[in-house]
């Protein structure tokens, strides 16, 4: 008999998996897994077990029908002339399966539920030509009930019931029999054997299955955590808002642009060139390294999208994947460009403490307008990046400003003159653009200016600070004014 449709994918799915583990010489699965991959060879979308197991039941049915109405012949209870439906008995389960097997590969759901509507309807006109004896019948129903029931949709299970009423209602009009409760010991014997191999029959395939389960999702388990760490390695190569928006399916990966409005970032290091002859490769790439590393996190502290890293250069650019409007989107860039001047102060400390003299100064810039982003490249191998004059025009401010400078362009000085602080700084003359480019010198915070400036700076030969108010904890505040008054005293008791 058909069991539930439904699950048929889950089912196909571990053995497929079963099939694959079995065959990768490389993962060598228990005996188990080969024997429960073999045992799975037949199967189609109708059913959740083997067909075997579909043909073993209804087999199993028709051979309880054919002993009980062989039983009640040999008792004189019925005519010899139904004789012949134990034939059909006998036969029917195996012919049916080979003949509707070519159409069962091209039509499994048809045939499977007509399959099923067949046996319904013959098992209610057998019970009917038998007599309806009561402990067969009862048994036999249970049996076929057990089968329809696993048709999980509750429409079809009623059909089923409808189909057995209805070839029990036909069988009667055209040879009605009387109804009896008697028979003998020995049909109920037959009937009850058969009643019992078939639960136990079901009962093993039930199991079969549910081995078949526990294997896939030992196998799904175990294959989830191996493509989380692939996913996870291979989103250190993409932003994290490209690759969350690629893996949660928002975003298809495809030769595809479109023109969005965003903010642009440009960073590098000045006079890095010189550094990098001066070193040794292996403390110039930890340099480097600790360096793109901090910068990283202050992009994605203010939601930045890393475009590319061109040696010491940092490329971001705000506004896409997702955009919290173009204002905010200027805000958070020109915030991120102030926290990384600040965040560079303190890298110089430590750099210094490790021996590097050569005071290392980055230099910033940022512009706004449209610009073209999405996929670029080729079918097999594409970046996600963005071009445009706009583009061109943060890299043109990046390389105009002087050391520890964030330069911006009038259209983002316009969206964040409100909140921070700029001076105006004339014109350049950029590679590419015909006019004179107006620019202005990002300053800092308005609220952080005058006496609530929340950063000190001094660098000087055999003398050098650097704080920070926000940062400071109350409890180092003693430490610090400590630290000062030795200083003080130390200077004071220096020889005019």
């Amino acid at each position: 008999m058909p069991t539930d449709n439904k699950k048929s994918g889950t089912t196909k799915a571990a053995h497929s998996i079963l099939r694959r583990t079995v065959s990768n010489p490389k993962d060598k699965a228990p005996e188990q897994l080969a024997n429960a991959a073999s045992d799975a060879e037949l199967t189609d979308d109708f059913t959740v077990l083997p067909i075997s197991a579909e043909f073993n039941s209804r087999s199993l049915i028709y051979l309880t029908l054919a002993g009980t109405l062989v039983s009640i012949l040999y008792a004189g209870q019925i005519s010899n002339q139904f004789s012949i439906i134990v034939a059909f008995c006998l036969l029917y389960p195996t012919l049916i399966r080979f003949l509707s097997m070519p159409l069962r590969q091209r039509h499994p759901k048809q045939v499977g539920y007509t399959l099923m509507l067949f046996d319904a309807f013959f098992i209610g006109a057998i019970l009917v030509a038998m007599g309806s004896p009561l402990v067969p019948s009862m048994l036999l129903l249970i049996m076929a009930n057990a089968s329809f029931i696993c048709v999980v949709r509750t429409s079809s299970y009623v059909l089923c019931l409808l189909f057995v009423a209805l070839g029990a209602g036909v069988m009667y009009v055209i040879e009605p029999m009387p109804f009896f409760t008697e028979t003998g010991v020995l049909t109920n014997m037959i009937a009850a054997f058969g009643a019992g191999l078939h639960v136990s029959i079901n009962a093993y395939y039930t199991a079969q299955q549910a081995r078949y389960l526990k294997i896939t999702r030992q196998e799904l388990q175990r294959q989830s955590k191996q493509y989380r760490g692939l996913s996870q390695k291979l989103s250190k190569y993409l932003s994290p808002q490209v690759w969350e928006t690629i893996f949660r399916g928002k975003r298809d990966v495809k030769l595809e642009t479109q023109r969005k409005r965003l903010v642009v970032f440009f960073s590098d290091i000045k006079g890095f060139s010189e550094i990098s002859e001066m070193m040794e490769a292996e403390a110039l790439t930890e340099l480097i390294n600790t360096y793109l590393t901090e910068m990283s996190r202050v992009v994605m502290k203010y939601g930045g999208t890393i475009d590319k890293f061109i040696g010491d250069a940092i490329m971001v650019f705000f506004g896409d994947p997702e955009s919290k409007g173009v204002r905010k989107d200027a805000l958070a860039c020109v915030s991120m460009a102030i926290e990384m001047r600040k965040l560079m102060r303190i890298l110089r400390q430590r750099w210094r403490a490790q021996g590097i003299q050569h005071p290392l100064e980055i230099r910033m810039g940022i512009n706004s307008g449209y610009c073209t982003v999405g996929n670029f490249g080729a079918e097999t191998r594409m970046d996600y990046t963005i071009l445009g004059k706009e583009v061109n025009l943060a890299s043109r401010l990046e390389s105009s400003a002087e050391p520890g400078e964030i330069l911006v362009s009038y259209e983002t000085y316009a969206l964040i003159k409100d909140t921070i602080l700029c001076r105006e700084k004339g014109k350049i003359n950029a590679k590419g653009f015909s006019k004179p480019v107006p620019v202005y010198q990002v300053v800092d915070f308005r609220r952080d200016l005058g006496a609530r400036h929340s950063y000190t700076e001094v660098d000087l030969e055999g003398f050098s600070l650097s704080m920070d108010v926000e940062m400071v904890r109350n409890y180092d505040r003693d430490r610090i004014m400590d630290a000062i008054d030795k200083v003080k005293q130390s200077l004071n008791n220096l020889s005019p």
